[in-house]
């Protein structure tokens, strides 16, 4: 394939992205999108009389002054978000065993997330990473503008194929003046993951979205297979018909899983959790139900 077909097998691939990230957004997304997340600050908005109950913080002294009565000052919500699309582009992001990538999936997700955040009058950003930082697009509006990251999604290359969670989040606490929300869609194949999404998390609103693939939770029984790591380029001669390999390789891709689970929860990080073998929407539902709740309460 040439590189102006591989081009247009992209950009049709992002307009049917795009008819189906916007048609669920319409049918059923935006309203949980909406209640999941609120501005950052408050915009002044008007004087009224103080009243019983009122936060005397917000008394206005000056105008209380000349009107010889207390006057607090009102407040509404700014209502319009940031939200930067973070997408691990790394060579464990290629793989899928089902009908779509890992990578793409992501880029599924992302473009829900985005028509749902620009439906709703917020920008949106685009951080593509793998072992550094590969390509960041600023927060904007608009339906051009977020088809051009998910094109960029699809299309980008990284001249160093490894993950690093850590770089990606030292870029974005540089980059990002001001509070932002950030959606961490990735397979997290790095380690340590604590202290990287602890520290974005202390200046940003972090989600986390793992994405995985069903053949990286069971090996197949399949005799000798040469098995690569896709971001060293390290082959291995595996026996798939040893039954305690294949044990011991679920226990350790389970325990990896449960491990960005429990580093997630221990610091107040909302996961969702995506696989290429199943409905995305339905795992973006459950995610934004459950923030949804929890800033409810």
């Amino acid at each position: 394939m040439t590189e102006e077909e591989h081009i247009d097998e992209v950009m049709r691939r992002v307009r049917k992205l795009e008819l189906k990230a916007r048609r669920l957004v319409r049918e059923s997304f935006a309203g949980e999108y909406q209640s999941s997340f609120r501005g950052q600050g408050l915009d002044f908005d008007d004087f009224r009389e103080y009243q019983h109950g009122d936060e005397i913080r917000f008394i206005d002294w000056n105008v209380t002054a000349r009107m010889g009565t207390p006057f607090i000052r009102k407040f509404r919500e700014e209502r319009e978000l940031s939200v930067i699309l973070a997408v691990d582009i790394s060579g464990s992001a290629e793989f899928g065993s089902v009908h779509f990538s890992k990578r793409e999936s992501a880029a599924e997700a992302a473009a829900i997330l985005g028509f749902s955040a620009i439906g709703n009058g917020d920008k949106v950003g685009l951080l593509l990473f793998a072992h550094e930082a590969v390509m960041f697009i600023p927060a904007a509006k608009g339906s051009r503008h977020l088809l051009r990251l998910v094109r960029e999604i699809l299309m980008a290359k990284p001249s160093q194929p490894g993950t690093s969670i850590s770089n990606a989040c030292d870029f974005l606490i540089r980059t990002l003046r001001r509070k932002a929300v950030i959606f961490m869609i990735s397979d997290f194949f790095d380690d340590p993951l604590d202290k990287p999404l602890v520290k974005l998390t202390r200046k940003h609103e972090t989600i986390a979205i793992h994405v995985t693939d069903p053949l990286e939770d069971t090996l197949p029984k399949a005799g000798r297979v040469v098995m690569v790591d896709p971001e060293t380029g390290w082959e291995a001669l595996v026996n798939t018909n040893n039954a305690s390999l294949r044990m011991g390789y679920e226990k350790l891709m389970r325990r990896q899983r449960e491990g960005v689970q429990i580093v997630c929860k221990k610091h107040g990080i909302d996961y969702g959790h995506l696989s290429t073998s199943r409905d995305r929407l339905r795992d973006l539902h459950l995610l934004l139900k459950k923030r949804a709740r929890k800033r409810a309460r």
